[in-house]
Parts: structure tokens; C-alpha cells; sequence
């Protein structure tokens, strides 16, 4: 209490009261106890989210100021830029003849491995949001801005936060890393669409794409959204074995639309985090208010984590549009397995990870001609769960070799019975794919499953 009374005397003293600071949007008493990291992405948001920016609307003067505050932190940051000065300008022609002139900021961050440092993984995060709007109170013309605190001065913050992490530890990343500040999102994208059509030369290069939007009202939830990419899906998995401050729910509902879908429509393995819709969404009430920073702050470590894991992957992830049967599989009464509403189980457990510990990993062998010749990796294998439980139609998604594969598919279709899956309480078929690891201890040669604790 004396600390809190000595810093609002300070206030006073200053001409400012602590009210105001709230007021303005500057540093409260709180702010005292946050990490670099917090405070960081409280700037970030504070100025962005400023009321003179009047609400980024697309093709405004704010959102152009929103831009060039981004390109200076990723200056700031010594990420180098690939948008001239001023960002990549386009322009969209408006139904009234008129021209919305936009832009994106693109910096970029070298990966390290010779073979795979012209490959390149996507970050992005929307720059804009919708502008003001003005209504008549008590025949008072009165004009409400549109903040967006959350949408998305929250997303551009944990991109500018992410882009540091990533710079810093630049060494670990064998794939190149896009860091992109959307321009005119919400004119159908066309940021996304500007860079993938006309700006940006090795498309074919890119292997993923990741979008931060809307990434900071975490009381609701945190969530993945991959379009049932069985890829992306299996590294969510893999850290969900791991020790992390905040694990996201992989959802089969689109929370948001957003510029992901310009890049899923280029057949580009996608995933947008976000924390999902929220009450203040759209509304003049999107302020700092509404966000939790400490949460934020939690999301950020997963998304660096799993953005590591997506750079350092051997094989890029393959596109699988809405895939919800095992490729080869015609039947039309599959469903995936994260769009049950109730999830298959394996002894009393909807985590795959209870399958490959209790059953699949006890009764795998290493292959002696694998062992022998050094054949390592990790084998997708698909399968279906009957309405009876029976484990079906067990094949191999990517495989590594002939040795591994069999041996994964054998141990698989021996599965003992599940519990079926569920979709508005009738019993259904339910597609799955599992990593199935096979690593190689670096003494003696022998052969190990599984994930590294």
C-alpha cells in the first residue's frame, strides 16, 4: 500500500492522476510488475490501439501510421525488411470507381540450414481494423472508434514479440521465417492475396503459414485452427506431450475468418491461433481493457515453440483440404476425428497419446534391418475406428521406410477395441492419423519409440 501511495503522489506531483494514466492508455501502478516481455506487448498494443488512429480502417491514415510503427519495431528489432520503405503499397479499385491504396510490412529472418533456407515458413498477423463510425445521440452527431485492441493490435503485438524471439535465437531455425503485417484484411484479405499474386516471387516456396488474430482474451480459451491438416495437427500433439505454459484446443470450427485463407486457398498447410470471439468484438469497447497480457504472454512461448517445431520439420507438411478420411479412403460417412462431438476413446482416454503409450509403443519393434542400416523418423499412419470399435483401414500417410512403415501399420491394426466416436449422440466412423516415432539412440545404435521427455 505505501509503494502504491508513494506512486500516485508521484502522479500528483507530475500532474497526472492515476485515473488518467488509465484514462490515456499509459503505464498504470500494475504495470510496475510486468516482464519485458508483457511490457512490451502492452506498447505494442497502446499505440497501435490509440484512438488517433481512428481504427485502422483499411486505406486510412491510421492504418498507414499503424504500418510504419511496425516496420520501426522490426527495424528496432534488426529483423531485416523485405517491403521497400513505407511498406508494400497496392491498391483496390472500390465499386464507386474510387482507389483504397493499402500495404503490407514483410521482414525476414535467414534459417540456417543451406538445404532447406530457401523454404519458408509464413507469420502473420492483420493490420487493420474497421475505422469509426458516427451516430446521432440526442441529435448530437457523436463518432465511435473502433480500437481494436484485440482486433488485432493483439495479434501485431505477439507478431512484433514473436519476431524478436525468433531473431534472437535465428540459429535453431533450419527454415526461413516471413513476418508479415497484413494490409486490408478486411477487404477480402487482400493483403494475403497482394503478397501470393503479385508481390512475392517464391510462393512455391513456402511451406506453412501461420496467422495470429485476435490472440488476447485467453479467459475464453486458446485455439488452433488448421482446416483438419493432419500435419499441423500431429505437431499440436507432439506438444501436448511436452512441458508448455498453455496448450491450445484444436477446433474444427473456424473461429475467425482471416487472412489464412488467402494462403489455404494457394493450397499452403495453414494454422490460425486466436483466443476466438469475444463480447467487446467489433464494438467501440475493444480497448486495452479487455485483454489479458499475462495469458498473452503464455500463448506467445507456445506459438515460438510451435513455430520451431513447424521450421525444423524434415519434410515440409502436406496440404490436406479439409481432410476427414484417410487419403484413399472414399467412404462418405467418416468423420474426423476432431469433428466429433465426442471423441473416440482408447481405455477411457480421447487423448491419442494414451493409444501410443499403452498399446502402441508396448508391442513395437524396431526392425533389426532398420536398426542396422540407421533408419530413423517418424511414420503418419492413418486408421478408422468403427461404429464397434474395430481399429479398420490402417495405412501409411507419409512414410519413412518399407521396415518402419509395415511395422507400424502391424502394430496399429491389432489395436484391442475403442470406444466409437460420437456426432449429435449417433455413433459414427471416425477417421484418425498418429505419429509413430522411431528414433535411434546415439550409443550402441539401439532402437527407441516415442516422444523425448
Amino acid at each position: 500500500m505505501k509503494l502504491k501511495f508513494l506512486y500516485v503522489l508521484l502522479l500528483a506531483l507530475s500532474g497526472l492522476s492515476a485515473t488518467a494514466q488509465y484514462r490515456d492508455g499509459g503505464p498504470s501502478y500494475d504495470d510496475l510488475y510486468d516482464s519485458e516481455t508483457v511490457a512490451a506487448m502492452k506498447s505494442h498494443v497502446r499505440t497501435l490501439s490509440a484512438a488517433h488512429l481512428e481504427g485502422r480502417k483499411a486505406g486510412s491514415e491510421g492504418e498507414k501510421d499503424a504500418a510504419a510503427y511496425v516496420e520501426g519495431v522490426f527495424k528496432e528489432y534488426g529483423i531485416d525488411l523485405i517491403s521497400p520503405s513505407g511498406g508494400d503499397v497496392f491498391g483496390i479499385r472500390k465499386e464507386n470507381g474510387d482507389t483504397l491504396t493499402s500495404r503490407n510490412v514483410v521482414a525476414y529472418v535467414p534459417g540456417y540450414d543451406r538445404k532447406l533456407r530457401d523454404r519458408y515458413i509464413v507469420v502473420g498477423a492483420r493490420l487493420d481494423n474497421i475505422g469509426t463510425m458516427t451516430m446521432t445521440v440526442d441529435g448530437v452527431p457523436v463518432e465511435r472508434v473502433f480500437c481494436g485492441a484485440n482486433g488485432n493490435a493483439s495479434g501485431l503485438a505477439m507478431l512484433l514479440e514473436l519476431a524478436r524471439m525468433v531473431q534472437t535465437n535465428s540459429i535453431m531455425f533450419r527454415r526461413s521465417v516471413i513476418f508479415m503485417a497484413f494490409g486490408a484484411s478486411n477487404e477480402t484479405y487482400a493483403g494475403a492475396w497482394y503478397f501470393l499474386n503479385r508481390s512475392f516471387s517464391g510462393v512455391d516456396e513456402i511451406d506453412a503459414m501461420v496467422n495470429l488474430d485476435m490472440v488476447g482474451t485467453g479467459y475464453n480459451g486458446f485455439y488452433a485452427y488448421t482446416s483438419s491438416n493432419a500435419d499441423l495437427n500431429a505437431i499440436v500433439r507432439t506438444l501436448s506431450g511436452e512441458l508448455q505454459p498453455v496448450h491450445p484446443e484444436v477446433t474444427a470450427v473456424e473461429a475467425y475468418p482471416s487472412d489464412h485463407r488467402a494462403f489455404y486457398a494457394k493450397e499452403i498447410p495453414s494454422v490460425l491461433f486466436t483466443t476466438g470471439r469475444y463480447p467487446e468484438h467489433n464494438t467501440d469497447r475493444d480497448t486495452q481493457s479487455v485483454l489479458d497480457y499475462e495469458m498473452m504472454e503464455k500463448e506467445l512461448e507456445y506459438v515460438y515453440n510451435y513455430l520451431l517445431a513447424l521450421a525444423n520439420l524434415q519434410s515440409a507438411p502436406s496440404f490436406a483440404p479439409q481432410q476427414s478420411v484417410p487419403k484413399g479412403v472414399s467412404y462418405e460417412d467418416v468423420v474426423a476425428y476432431y469433428d466429433c462431438d465426442q471423441r473416440p476413446m482408447f481405455l477411457n482416454s480421447a487423448d491419442p497419446r494414451k493409444f501410443l503409450e499403452s498399446w502402441v509403443y508396448q508391442y513395437l519393434k524396431y526392425p533389426d534391418e532398420a536398426v542396422i542400416n540407421g533408419i530413423q523418423g517418424r511414420v503418419m499412419v492413418d486408421f478408422i475406428i468403427e461404429k464397434d470399435g474395430k481399429v479398420t483401414d490402417v495405412r501409411v500417410a507419409k512414410g519413412v521406410s518399407p521396415e518402419l512403415d509395415a511395422e507400424a501399420v502391424k502394430v496399429v491394426s491389432a489395436s484391442p477395441k475403442w470406444k466409437p466416436g460420437r456426432l449429435k449422440g449417433e455413433k459414427v466412423r471416425t477417421s484418425m492419423q498418429i505419429p509413430v516415432e522411431f528414433r535411434l539412440e546415439k550409443k550402441g545404435g539401439k532402437g527407441s519409440f516415442g516422444i523425448k521427455k
